[in-house]
C-alpha cells in the first residue's frame, strides 16, 4: 500500500490538480478488488452460467443467446450501432434480419461491453441505469425493487431482463409460449415468462444435475438460480485490470509517452475526468452529450416517436433528459461503434463530437453508422427533424476546451493503453458445444 500511495503522489504531480479537483484518480484504486470466484463451488456456478451465457435455450424461439449480442470476438459487444434480437440471423456485423421472420424493429440501444461490471463500484447497469442499487440495501429494476443483500446481485438483477424484452429475446406475440406470456404481462411467477425459460432448462439433465450440486437438492430450479449463474460468469469472466494503464499505476511501469501526455490531457486540461472518472473511466453518473439520436428510440408500445430521453424516463425528472451513463472506458477501442444508439464507428468521431457537438450533429455521416439491414426502417427520423435536434443539443452539458490534432491523438495513445486483452479473452472461453445441443453464437 506505501508503494501505492508513494506512486499515486507522483501521479498527480504530472497532472493540473486545480483541472482534476472532484475526479481526481486514486491509487488506492489499486487496491479495490472485484468479485472473485475462486472457491470449487463458486467456479462450477460461474461454469454454469457461462453455458447458460451461450445458449439459445433461455430465448422464446431458441435462437438467441446472450451470447448473440455479447460476444468476446466483438468486444463484448457485438460490433453494430443497434442490434438486431429475435428475428436475426448470424452474428456480430454479419447478422441480418431474418426474411421469414422479421424483427418488428432494431433493439433501441447499443449493446454495452461488459467489462469489470464485478466490481462493487459499478452500481448502475444500463444506458439509462434502470437496474440501480440503492442506498438502503435495494435494488430498483422496472419490476420492483428487490433485496440485494450481495452486489453481485444487481448483475443478477440485470440478467433477468433481456430475455423478456420481445426484441431482444422473448420474441413476439404468438410465436412461442415465452412471448405469449410477455404480451400479456406475466413476466414472473406461476406461469410467468421467465419461470417457462426455468422449466425449460429444467428438463435438460446437462444443466439440471449441475444445478443440484451447486444449489443443492432444491425442488425446483428458478429464473433466480439462472440469474445467480449468469452474473457469476459475467464478473468472473471478463476483467479488464491488467492494461498497459494499470501496470503504470499500480506498479510504476512507464507508459508509452504518447500515451503519457495523452493521460495528463485526459485527467487535466481537456476535461475528460470530469465525467469519466477514477481508475475504470466513469464517474458511474448520467450526463447530456448531444450523442446523435438513430435508429427507433426508447418507447412504450403504445407510443410512436423515435427519440429516447435516457435517464429521464427512469426518474421522470425533466432535468435528466438525454442524459446517459457515463461508460468505462476500458478495451474501449475493441468496442466499437460508440454512444448509446452507437452512432459514430471511431474514437476519433466521438472526441470530436465532445469537443463542439453542435457541428458534429450538423455534419453527422449517417455511414458511420453500423445498422444491419431492416426493411422500413426510418433510422434517422430524429436527426431530420430539426426541432428534435435542437432540443438534444440543448440539454447538452459539454463545454470543453479545444484540442489539437495532436492533443487528440495523444488522448487516442492513452484510450489504447486502457486495452487489457487476456480481459478480452475471458478466464473460461467459449464453450464448444452447450447442454441444450443448441448453436453456440459464433462469428
Amino acid at each position: 500500500m506505501m508503494r501505492r500511495t508513494i506512486l499515486g503522489a507522483l501521479f498527480f504531480c504530472l497532472l493540473d490538480i486545480e483541472a482534476m479537483a472532484g475526479s481526481a484518480l486514486d491509487a488506492a484504486a489499486c487496491d479495490a478488488e472485484p468479485v472473485l470466484f475462486d472457491q470449487p463451488a463458486e467456479l462450477l456456478l460461474a461454469e454454469l452460467g457461462r453455458d447458460l451465457f451461450y445458449d439459445p435455450i433461455l430465448s422464446g424461439n431458441k435462437t438467441v443467446a446472450c451470447a448473440t449480442c455479447h460476444h468476446p470476438a466483438f468486444g463484448t459487444s457485438d460490433g453494430v450501432s443497434l442490434s438486431l434480437g429475435d428475428g436475426g440471423l448470424g452474428i456480430g456485423p454479419s447478422r441480418r434480419a431474418d426474411a421469414d421472420n422479421l424483427p418488428e424493429r432494431r433493439i433501441p440501444r447499443n449493446a454495452q461491453s461488459l467489462f469489470n461490471l464485478g466490481y462493487p463500484e459499478f452500481s448502475v447497469m444500463f444506458h439509462d441505469g434502470r437496474v440501480e442499487r440503492l442506498q438502503n440495501g435495494l435494488i430498483r429494476t422496472p419490476l420492483g425493487n428487490v433485496k440485494g443483500d450481495h452486489h453481485i446481485s444487481l448483475l443478477a438483477a440485470l440478467s433477468g431482463l433481456p430475455v423478456i424484452s420481445a426484441d431482444e429475446m422473448a420474441g413476439h406475440y404468438s410465436e412461442n409460449p415465452v412471448s405469449q406470456a410477455v404480451r400479456r404481462g406475466i413476466l414472473t411467477g406461476p406461469g410467468g415468462a421467465r419461470q417457462i425459460l426455468a422449466e425449460r432448462v429444467a428438463q435438460i439433465a446437462g444443466y439440471r444435475d449441475r444445478f443440484a450440486r451447486v444449489f443443492g437438492d432444491d425442488p425446483q430450479i428458478s429464473f433466480d438460480h439462472i440469474a445467480q449463474a449468469l452474473a457469476a460468469f459475467m464478473a468472473h469472466e471478463w476483467r479488464a485490470d491488467d492494461s498497459p494503464f494499470d501496470r503504470f499505476l499500480c506498479h510504476g511501469d512507464d507508459l508509452p509517452s504518447d500515451a503519457a501526455a495523452g493521460m495528463k490531457l485526459f485527467y487535466g486540461k481537456a476535461g475528460c475526468s470530469d465525467c469519466h472518472a477514477g481508475r475504470f473511466q466513469t464517474d458511474h453518473g448520467f450526463h447530456a452529450v448531444a450523442m446523435p439520436q438513430i435508429g427507433p428510440g426508447k418507447s412504450e408500445i403504445f407510443e410512436t416517436h423515435s427519440r429516447d430521453i435516457g435517464r429521464m424516463r427512469v426518474t421522470g425528472d425533466p432535468a435528466d433528459a438525454y442524459k446517459f451513463k457515463t461508460p468505462s472506458l476500458r478495451n474501449v477501442v475493441l468496442t466499437a461503434p460508440y454512444g448509446h444508439a452507437g452512432a459514430y464507428s471511431d474514437l476519433v468521431s466521438v472526441i470530436r463530437h465532445h469537443l463542439d457537438p453542435a457541428e458534429s450533429v450538423a455534419s453527422y455521416d449517417r455511414a458511420s453508422a453500423k445498422l444491419p439491414a431492416l426493411p422500413e426502417t426510418a433510422d434517422f427520423e430524429i436527426l431530420e427533424s430539426p426541432q428534435e435536434v435542437q432540443n438534444i443539443l440543448a440539454a447538452s452539458e459539454l463545454t470543453l476546451p479545444p484540442l489539437s490534432n495532436r492533443q487528440i491523438d495523444q488522448v487516442l495513445a492513452f484510450l489504447k493503453a486502457l486495452t487489457d486483452r487476456k480481459g478480452l479473452r475471458g478466464r473460461l472461453g467459449v464453450p464448444e458445444t452447450v447442454p441444450s445441443g443448441l448453436p453456440v453464437p459464433r462469428p
